[in-house]
């Protein structure tokens, strides 16, 4: 499993509740500028429409030798999941507060996947105990190494 880009604030801004692993439908372009890491999915989220998946505001670099075969790098992109997962997911949703959130991109066995978070937005004292936990665990480690 190779990882081709990581969504840093959410595990900053959201509690991770569950993980699930899903295709993303792309072009053959898209699939080369991935390969080369010109991929962005701070901003991106996911979002249920009509059973079906979607992952919205992925940027997608367009590919430097795909002349006029390129994409538009922020198209709304659909999720390939199993109807079973998706009622999954349209019932977990639901509950108040839990919004599906894109952790990471990378390639397994040469697909691309994107593991997706269901999680609940931390509220600003959380974020606030996370960045403690972070110092104190960082000086741990700076003096072990000492």
């Amino acid at each position: 499993m190779e990882i081709v880009s990581t969504n840093k604030k959410a595990r900053f801004n959201y509690e991770i509740i569950e993980k699930i692993e899903a295709g993303i439908a792309l072009k053959g372009t898209e699939v080369k500028s991935i390969r080369n890491r010109n991929v962005s999915i701070g901003e991106s989220y996911a979002q249920v429409k009509d059973s079906e998946v979607f992952l919205h505001n992925l940027h997608i670099s367009p590919y430097e030798q795909g002349n006029r075969e390129n994409h538009d790098p922020i198209r709304v992109r659909k999720l390939l999941l199993h109807k079973r997962e998706i009622k999954k997911l349209v019932a977990k949703i639901q509950q108040k507060g839990l919004s599906l959130v894109p952790l990471s991109i990378y390639l397994r066995k040469g697909r691309i996947k994107v593991e997706l978070a269901i999680g609940r937005g931390k509220r600003l004292v959380d974020k606030r105990e996370t960045l403690k936990k972070k110092t104190v665990e960082r000086e741990i480690e700076r003096i072990v190494k000492r």
